[in-house]
């Protein structure tokens, strides 16, 4: 009998992160959800047969070794604020390189001896299109998924010849839980307005099907990079709104 494989998922308390869960449940993986709500990962836990793992990823004395491990998601990230370079609040940029950045460098370099010892390991990183092209009012964002896509390639290249996967999935346009609520600091007329005319904006649940997608292809299979948008959206500065 083939032993189950294992999938840990970070930023899996809600949004892409808990559909990727169960998604990849559903797909017969054994999940580990990681985050820092407790409360959530562990209901989402018992509702898909997965385990728990309270952690922050930008605590690197608590990213510690989970057992074996086939797949790693590097979900775990997010945006704070949307004002110009000049008025940008360091503290605000710091956050999201740590989370956006250090947390993929953390729970990577904490899980690669697994990875590497299942003899056929899939790291994937969660980055955005705002990893590819800079946008007005993004320039902290944008920072970090440049540096989390730069990982990936880094990555990809230090890692050939062994037998790991890196992924790199860029969503566009996601209208995800708490996503856009967060990055205007809980104002939700500002986060719903980004959506405002746009008829079908992508879910958590079309990125989880992707992710799924992207980690059950054959051994020898890799997909670099694979940008996701909805129709309505063909560039970051270029979105089709019905007013």
């Amino acid at each position: 009998m083939t032993e189950q494989k294992v999938a840990v998922v970070t930023g899996a308390s809600g949004g892409i992160g808990a559909a990727t869960a169960r998604r990849l449940a559903a797909e017969g993986f054994d999940v580990v959800l990681t985050a820092r709500r407790t409360e959530r990962i562990e209901r989402l836990a018992e509702e898909i047969g997965g385990r728990a793992h309270p952690l922050d990823v930008t605590d690197r004395a608590a990213v510690d070794a989970f057992g074996r491990v086939d797949v790693l998601v590097n979900n775990a990230g997010g945006a704070i604020g949307a004002e110009p370079v000049e008025s940008g609040d360091p503290a605000d940029w710091r956050a999201m390189y740590e989370v956006n950045v250090l947390g993929v460098l953390h729970v990577t370099q904490a899980l690669l001896p697994a990875l590497r010892a299942s003899g056929d390991g899939t790291i994937l990183v969660l980055s955005s299109t705002a990893a590819l092209a800079a946008y007005e009012g993004g320039g902290g964002y944008v920072a970090a998924k440049h540096a989390a896509h730069t990982i990936a390639a880094t990555l990809r290249l230090e890692l050939c010849g062994e037998p790991i996967r890196v992924i790199e999935i860029a969503p566009g346009m996601v209208k995800s839980e708490g996503f856009a609520v967060t990055r205007f600091r809980g104002d939700e007329e500002k986060a719903a307005s980004v959506y405002a005319g746009v008829a079908e904006p992508l879910t958590s649940e079309d990125i989880a099907d992707t992710v799924a997608w992207a980690v059950t292809r054959p051994s020898h299979v890799n997909i670099d990079l694979l940008v996701v948008r909805p129709r309505a959206q063909a560039a970051n500065h270029k979105v089709h709104r019905e007013l």
